[in-house]
C-alpha cells in the first residue's frame, strides 16, 4: 500500500515538473502513513532548483500542513500576502492549510538550491501541487 502511495505521488509530481523543465526537479523521498493519526500521512519533497529555477504560483491540498528546510543555498518564498524573504541553508519556514505559495525560487542566478518539504496530508491525496490559472 505505502509502495503504491509513493509511486501515485511520485507520478503526479513528476508529471508536474515539465512545466518548470530545467528549473526544478522534484522527488518524492518519503510516504509513511501516521500510526497515531488515521488518514494522515507524512510525505518528504525534495525540490531541486537550477540557478534561476523557480516554481509558479500554487495552493496544497487543504488537508496540507507543510514544513520546509533549506538545504542548500538559498530559497525566495511567499506564502499569502507575507513579504518575500529569503531563506539560506539551516532556515525554514511552514504552511497551513489553504496557504497560497505567491513566490518559490532560487534566489541565486548561478548557484543550485534545495529544500526539504515535509507534508502532513490526508493519506487518499494524490495531488500535491496546484498552480494557479
Amino acid at each position: 500500500m505505502i509502495r503504491t502511495l509513493i509511486c501515485a505521488a511520485a507520478m503526479t509530481l513528476i508529471s508536474m515538473t515539465g512545466a518548470w523543465a530545467g528549473e526544478a526537479k522534484i522527488t518524492v523521498v518519503f510516504d509513511q502513513k501516521l500510526p497515531n493519526v488515521p488518514g494522515k500521512s507524512m510525505r518528504g519533497v525534495l525540490v531541486e532548483y537550477a540557478p534561476g529555477g523557480m516554481s509558479p504560483a500554487h495552493i496544497h491540498p487543504k488537508s496540507a500542513f507543510i514544513y520546509a528546510t533549506v538545504l542548500e543555498g538559498a530559497i525566495k518564498s511567499q506564502v499569502n500576502d507575507g513579504p518575500v524573504k529569503t531563506y539560506r541553508a539551516g532556515e525554514n519556514w511552514s504552511e497551513i492549510p489553504g496557504d497560497h505559495h505567491k513566490v518559490s525560487a532560487n534566489a541565486s542566478e548561478t548557484e543550485p538550491a534545495r529544500l526539504l518539504a515535509v507534508f502532513v496530508v490526508d493519506t487518499n491525496e494524490t495531488e500535491l501541487l496546484t498552480f494557479d490559472k
